[in-house]
């Protein structure tokens, strides 16, 4: 082959590199351009006044295409699929009681992403800034409002497998206090002080107490459920393989998401519920893997994301194993219900 032939050739391979590299990028530019008009059939959503407290509300990050996508809307929680009205403040991940809202957002840079934790008032407006050292995955809010959490991954990026590392962190939102982790608490395991390298905590959930909370602790292949004491720094094992715990209202029950032998890896979940006075376990009738924190909407209900035609959608299930899920609307995820 002559010289004058391997430069076409190098020059034909070229040309062809470049125009698909153009095709991806007109093609994502043209997605980008989509999720930015609303779809036939969507969600109504238009702008207006979203608060923390006003009663009988749902507010979520809205994942419907259009110049609204992944602001904090609200919906009466009577009407979860009824039309939304939009803040103007976007989040990843968000919660929020009694007032008091944290909102976990991507800060874009020239060369890759950050992500911060904003603390938010009951109308929106931002009190407090923490640097997140992660891709944001949880998010939780004390029921008096007085303390915040948040999970982030800070290597890998599914709870599926186990080549990941999570980072959970505790905020005083009337002093600012922080604790950027919780592996700074005393583990008590069995009875006796714990170390290890291999310890991640994530999914926080408060007590109404201002100092009891529970969470996942993750170490030598294993998860339990810690219950932490936020006066003492410890956090105590009480049970096996639970994960994104969230207490019920009245604090007597942890509905969690449990790994079930048999199935896949990338899905190994089902939802379950612990009675914390005997230990008894109930599974519940959502027969789909859910990778997320459930959220109470009362004493008897839980809601839950799962993977929908624009991210995700949400749906509801009985609490006592009973009954059966159903969808409660589409392109939405991080319920919280407030007021």
């Amino acid at each position: 082959m002559t010289v004058r032939n391997r430069v076409l050739i190098l020059l034909s391979a070229v040309l062809a590199l470049a125009a698909v590299a153009v095709a991806s990028v007109l093609h994502a530019s043209a997605r980008a351009d989509r999720r930015d008009q609303a779809q036939p059939g969507g969600p109504r959503v238009t702008s207006g006044t979203v608060t923390l407290t006003t009663p009988g509300r749902m507010v979520f990050r809205n994942l419907a295409w259009g110049p609204h996508r992944d602001e904090l809307t609200s919906v009466p929680a009577s009407d979860p699929s009824g039309p939304r009205t939009a803040s103007g403040v976007k989040c990843l991940r968000f919660y929020a009681a009694s007032g008091t809202g944290v909102c976990l957002q991507a800060v874009h840079g020239a060369m890759s992403d950050t992500y911060r934790a904003l603390i938010l008032d009951a109308h929106l407006k931002v009190k407090d800034r923490y640097d997140v050292p992660g891709i944001p995955s949880r998010a939780r809010v004390s029921p008096t409002g007085h303390f915040a959490a948040w999970t982030a991954f800070v290597g890998g990026d599914s709870y599926a497998g186990t080549d990941f590392s999570t980072r959970a962190a505790i905020v005083d939102v009337r002093t600012g206090r922080l604790t950027p982790s919780l592996e700074a608490y005393r583990i008590v395991k069995d009875g006796r002080t714990y170390h290890a390298a291999d310890v991640n905590f994530w999914g926080v959930t408060f007590a109404r107490d201002d100092r009891t909370f529970y969470a996942t602790l993750a170490t030598k292949g294993r998860t339990y459920l810690v219950r932490g004491d936020l006066r003492r720094r410890t956090v105590t094992t009480l049970h096996t393989n639970v994960e994104c715990p969230s207490l019920s209202p009245d604090g007597t029950r942890i509905a969690y998401k449990k790994r079930v032998p048999g199935l896949p890896k990338d899905a190994p979940w089902r939802l379950y519920v612990l009675d914390l006075r005997t230990m008894r376990e109930t599974p519940l009738a959502e027969s789909r893997s859910v990778d997320d924190q459930a959220v109470w909407r009362d004493a008897r209900t839980l809601v839950y994301a799962l993977a929908g035609d624009y991210g995700a959608d949400l749906y509801e299930v009985p609490a006592d194993g009973t009954g059966a899920s159903r969808r409660v609307s589409t392109a939405a995820v991080s319920p919280a219900f407030v007021g």
